[in-house]
């Protein structure tokens, strides 16, 4: 496989010796970011010491070891011995009089209002919110989901949660009660933090019906926070406390001085099959790998101004908001739709709040990139770096981003993990060239290379993502699911964790992704997994069986496709019913962004002999290409109607 030359950008001399990287291998007393990155892989405990003293970290007990492999790779306990709260660290710069008075937060809304947040009146804010939440009965290891848009609460709440060494459950505020539901139930939550409605585009969106539904299956709910926001009222076997009632409480005078292994969060990502999978992140790991990665990566430092839209529900969400506090910087909260009242909403506040990083999904750069008369119709003079990340960036809309937002100056910052790695497993690092779609580098402290069908890393061919050691920042497991953990990263090959993208490596590290090597949808940048779309159909249409699929889509990256298999004796009338009814109960059960783009009746599911659905077969006929081995193909007669609605386009 060849790819062209697409470098955009290259660091001049200059560039490289004033940057973060090159100032830590100083500090690791290494010649340049190539020793450096051998360091990391060579020694991780040496080269994770020289990063957290760079950082300056603070310790409430300093560890004593850097990693114990207990019992297994798969399992790693890292920083033995140590005690640390990573909301000390976010908020330290509370206390330093150099610093507290400096915006921590900027929250504005879609209608025009800014609300700003200091450093010291930020911490206050969250000592006050843990004191409520403590007096509520939230204890250290408690599970408190959090449905918040982001903004001033959103993040107060979320610092609150894990000052107390609770655990929070991140919700995307779009989410329908079935996908609600059945990430409260797994986590066992007995607290939630939600809005009872929000405003997008003018128009109030109520969020109210869909949590209320939700909690009617949720026994062990006790305490329903809310957050006014012009919905209707939340209210079931549960006691509801407002927002203000809570933060008005006495404040905790400390934080819990946690074990570095313990979770401070619990993230819900889809898979192919069965429930959605809980990623444990600890305060040892997800916190450290963020403030890495926002310092190497992205060089955020004290006083920038970073943006980068997403909801907490979404990884970026917390990415973000740990990564900005951490560094010390402001962290820009943007509370409504990209498009109001227009496009040029994201280079106006780039503008008015002089922000110095700004990052966007594939989906967001597409959207501005078809509006660029607006989207660009702002000052952008304060940018220094930008970022992307959620999805594959194609090279056309890379090279817009980086020349019109960027000025074809400025280093972008292509970025790839995913929620289980907590932040980059392949990034860009300014102190190399940047090729359009690519990524110039395994993350320092990541072993990431393409591997052949053998575990053997390859060059210039396709490959899976493999990483040959335990890093920081890795889920611990899946929640009270380590089976499904071990099966999904830690099978294939033996040591080795299987991340589940396809990629290639040129022959100058660079690496390109070619998508998911599962079935995993991806829908502008949020993961869906198929089972929970097709639990919702079958449940509520009678059908025999169903498939979804993601299919490529110029604006979104992938949009969903669902495929339905009716009953025997179905009408050819009751066809079109059928494929609306299987819209709206997507949208009721999962959430509006994941309704999808197309429903279509077929008489059969192609499968294996053992009865599993083909979704790579389904995928690769309606996209026009040949399906691919069909070794395993039992009812080959079951392309047929899908090659008709591929040739109808």
């Amino acid at each position: 496989m060849q790819f062209p030359d697409l470098t955009l950008w290259t660091p001049d001399k200059a560039r490289v010796a004033r940057a973060p990287l090159t100032a830590l291998a100083r500090r690791a007393g290494v010649s340049d970011y190539d020793a450096l990155h051998r360091l990391s892989i060579e020694d991780p405990a040496g080269y994770w010491r020289h990063v957290l003293d760079h950082l300056a970290i603070e310790w409430l007990a300093p560890y004593r070891t850097f990693c114990e492999h207990a019992p297994d790779a798969a399992h790693p306990r890292w920083f033995v011995g140590g005690r640390i709260n990573w909301v000390h660290n976010a908020l330290r710069w509370a206390h330093d009089p150099r610093h507290a008075d400096r915006a921590a937060l900027i929250c504005e809304t879609e209608d025009g209002r800014i609300d700003t947040l200091s450093y010291a009146a930020l911490d206050l804010q969250v000592r006050g919110f843990a004191g409520g939440l403590r007096a509520l009965g939230v204890e250290r290891g408690d599970r408190v989901g959090l449905m918040l848009p982001m903004g001033m609460q959103a993040v107060t709440a979320f610092l609150a949660v894990s000052a107390l060494g609770a655990i929070c459950v991140p919700l995307f505020t779009g989410f329908g009660a079935d996908a609600i539901a059945s990430r409260l139930e797994l986590a066992g939550a007995g607290v939630l933090i939600a809005a009872d409605g929000f405003r997008r585009r003018g128009r109030s969106v109520e969020a109210a019906s869909a949590i209320n539904e939700a909690a009617s299956r949720l026994p062990l709910l006790e305490h329903v926070v809310v957050v006014p926001g012009g919905g209707p009222a939340i209210e079931g076997a549960f006691t509801t406390r407002h927002w203000e009632e809570l933060a008005s409480a006495g404040p905790v005078a400390d934080f819990e001085a946690m074990d570095p292994n313990n979770p401070f969060m619990v993230v819900f990502t889809s898979g192919t099959t069965g429930a959605p999978k809980g990623t444990v992140h600890v305060h040892g790991g997800f916190p450290f790998k963020i403030a890495h990665d926002t310092a190497f990566h992205f060089e955020v430092q004290q006083g920038d101004v970073w943006c980068w839209p997403s909801d907490m529900g979404w990884i970026v969400g917390p990415i973000t908001t740990v990564g900005a506090l951490t560094a010390g910087a402001t962290l820009l909260c943007y509370d409504g739709a990209p498009d109001f009242p227009d496009w040029s909403r994201f280079a106006a506040m780039i503008g008015r709040h002089r922000v110095t990083h700004f990052g966007a999904s594939p989906t967001l750069i597409r959207s501005l990139a078809a509006n660029e008369a607006l989207s660009t119709r702002g000052d952008l003079r304060s940018l220094r770096v930008l970022m992307a990340a959620g999805e594959v960036l194609d090279p056309d809309h890379f090279e817009w981003f980086f020349r019109s937002i960027g000025g074809g100056a400025l280093p972008l910052i292509n970025y790839t993990g995913g929620t289980e790695a907590s932040g980059a497993i392949l990034a860009n690092v300014p102190v190399r060239a940047i090729k359009a779609s690519a990524f110039n580098s395994a993350s320092p402290g990541v072993h990431a290379f393409a591997a052949d069908e053998a575990g053997r890393r390859t060059v210039g061919a396709p490959g899976e993502l493999t990483i040959a050691a335990p890093f920081v920042g890795m889920t611990q497991s899946f929640w009270q699911a380590d089976e499904r953990y071990m099966e999904a990263y830690w099978q294939a090959v033996p040591g080795c964790w299987t991340h589940g993208d396809l990629v290639h490596e040129d022959h100058e590290g660079h690496f390109f992704v070619l998508g998911r090597s599962d079935d995993t949808l991806k829908v502008a940048g949020k993961r869906l997994g198929p089972a929970e779309v097709e639990s919702v159909v079958l449940a509520a249409l009678p059908l025999r069986d169903a498939a979804a699929i993601g299919l490529p889509d110029a604006l979104k990256g992938q949009k969903l496709v669902v495929l339905l298999q009716p009953q025997d004796g179905t009408a050819d009338k009751d066809m079109a019913s059928l494929a609306e009814r299987a819209g709206r109960a997507i949208e009721h059960a999962l959430g509006k962004p994941f309704r999808p783009a197309a429903v279509y009746c077929v008489p059969d599911l192609p499968r294996t002999r053992n009865g599993k659905v083909m979704r790579r077969v389904i995928r690769r006929v309606l996209t026009g290409q040949l399906p691919g081995d069909l070794s395993s193909l039992g009812n080959p007669e079951a392309l047929a109607a899908i090659r008709q609605l591929a040739n109808a386009g």
